[in-house]
């Protein structure tokens, strides 16, 4: 499969095109700087451009089956890469009918606040997390509105674990709080799953051990 994929030098998205290129998928990585994805291969090209500037965006999004967007910030740093950034890759996607969209979010996002531990409900997302979520509530606004085939993950925290295979997932929170961590590598793991199973169409499954 033609795979475009956002965020590529970021913990999540690294594990995404590793695994990709694993799986024999054809990988395009859209990165700010190609000098951080040191890795060669036959079936992967990396693309130089910004994901807040749309004309980039709307270059490299044709001639891809499917968009994985894993765009992501430090926690304390104040900008609109994943609610502007998503906006983008979603016009791009529509102007080029490419349909099938995964897009990463969080545990914690609207129907799974209750999933929170309490330290991160009612301490880190106040004080420390309240704008990487806030950006994730609008992230995941535009991607329901948009005419794309959409699955948005809710991973729990992530950890620096091996690939396991081992996890829970659902599409309807559990309305209690769990202990919500999973490693980078089964993230990315449950999303590559998504290419070929259409259980979570139109739904935002979380995914937690």
């Amino acid at each position: 499969m033609k795979l475009l994929i956002f965020g590529a030098t970021g913990s999540i998205g690294r594990q995404l095109v590793e695994q990709a290129l694993a799986q024999r998928h054809a990988v395009t990585a859209f990165v700010r700087n190609p000098a951080k994805l040191d890795l060669k291969h036959a079936n992967l090209k990396v693309v130089q451009g910004d994901v807040l500037d749309y004309a980039s965006v709307e270059r490299a999004v044709p001639g891809h089956e499917t968009v994985l967007s894993a765009l992501g910030t430090p926690a304390m740093t104040k900008n609109t890469v994943r609610s502007e950034g998503t906006r983008n890759i979603i016009r791009a996607m529509e102007q080029a009918g490419v349909r099938r969209l995964i897009c990463l979010s969080s545990i914690g996002i609207g129907d799974s606040r209750a999933m929170l531990p309490f330290h991160y409900k009612y301490i880190l997302v106040p004080l420390l997390l309240r704008q990487g979520f806030a950006e994730h509530e609008l992230e995941e606004v535009w991607v329901k509105q948009s005419q794309t085939d959409w699955t948005i993950v809710r991973p729990g925290a992530f950890t620096d674990g091996d690939r396991t295979g081992a996890y829970r997932h659902s599409p309807t929170p559990t309305g209690k709080a769990i202990k919500a961590k999973i490693s980078r590598a089964d993230v990315a793991d449950f999303v590559l799953k998504q290419l070929n199973d259409h259980s979570y169409l139109y739904k935002t499954p979380w995914i937690s051990y």
